[in-house]
């Protein structure tokens, strides 16, 4: 599953647009993942910030917030394009964030500040297929580790829950309430370099789901990020080496049991003492017996 973190290396291009100041920024993101474009200002009252997908005005707002709108409201109501609900603006940066995002969010992202000094960024967003849960199905006091896919940067936050309770905060911190440390005590385990999580000595209350959430962040963008894990832990029963013991134990049993029958059966035959003829006491021949 390396390959579902290899869109973390995001590629930040700057092109220069003759003509209007502009910088072209390109986002790769997956499915479910939620993003925000950065405007890299402080609104004031001079300032007209508006956000475009393909032409289509979504999202706009003045410094004063006097006229503010998202979605649905700024495209006179039609849904083509899958906003309702997803779109939050910033209001002190003017900032997009588009939650859950899906292919058809697929496209370019045009800012617009209309101030004194006018400028544009593009935002070109692609969007990837996310990867189903990966599963796990462990036996009772076997250890697991979840692998985070990544080796861990500065700019990344990541997070771990288990049915959405958080195990752990910010980079290193395990278990950060009481209820988790009451169910996880000592058996957690972070890697320092990647932020993968072993669960040590599992219990079958560890069976669940499991989500790492990872923040990606960039002057110009930051991404949320989110992997699950699905975990099913059953009773410890017989390992599998354990059955091969057994077996081959019983058949080391029953090749002696054999053996021995065999051996028994063989000193038997060769020990067998024939009868004296002296001692023969069966009845007299009547065609010897001599008269008188």
């Amino acid at each position: 599953m390396k390959f579902f973190f290899i869109v973390l290396a995001v590629t930040v291009l700057y092109n220069v647009v003759p003509g209007f100041g502009s910088d072209k920024v390109s986002v790769s993101v997956m499915e479910g993942d939620s993003v925000t474009l950065h405007t890299g200002v402080q609104t004031n009252q001079q300032d007209d910030i508006q956000w475009y997908f393909n032409n289509t005005r979504i999202a706009k707002i003045k410094g004063d917030l006097s006229d503010i709108c998202t979605d649905v409201q700024c495209n006179n109501g039609t849904e083509e394009n899958g906003f309702r609900g997803k779109l939050h603006l910033d209001h002190q940066t003017g900032s997009l964030t588009i939650m859950n995002i899906t292919n058809l969010h697929s496209g370019e992202y045009i800012l617009e500040i209309v101030s004194s000094k006018d400028s544009e960024k593009i935002f070109s967003v692609s969007v990837t297929d996310v990867p189903p849960a990966e599963l796990y199905e462990m036996k009772e006091g076997e250890s697991v580790t979840l692998d985070s896919g990544v080796i861990k940067h500065p700019n990344y936050v990541m997070r771990w829950y288990f049915n959405e309770i958080e195990i752990t905060g910010g980079q290193s911190k395990i278990c950060p309430d009481d209820e988790c440390k009451e169910r996880f005590r000592d058996r957690l385990k972070l890697d320092n370099q990647t932020g993968s999580l072993t669960i040590m000595n599992i219990r079958d209350t560890d069976s669940g789901l499991y989500k790492l959430q990872i923040i990606i962040s960039d002057s110009s963008f930051s991404i949320t990020r989110v992997k699950r894990f699905s975990v099913s832990v059953t009773d410890s029963g017989l390992s599998s080496a354990a059955v091969a013991g057994i077996v081959v134990g019983v058949l080391l049993v029953a090749a002696a049991a054999v053996t021995v029958g065999v051996f028994y059966c063989r000193r038997r035959s060769h020990t067998a003492v024939p009868q004296d003829e002296d001692d023969d006491n069966s009845p007299p021949d009547p065609n010897n017996i001599r008269l008188r």
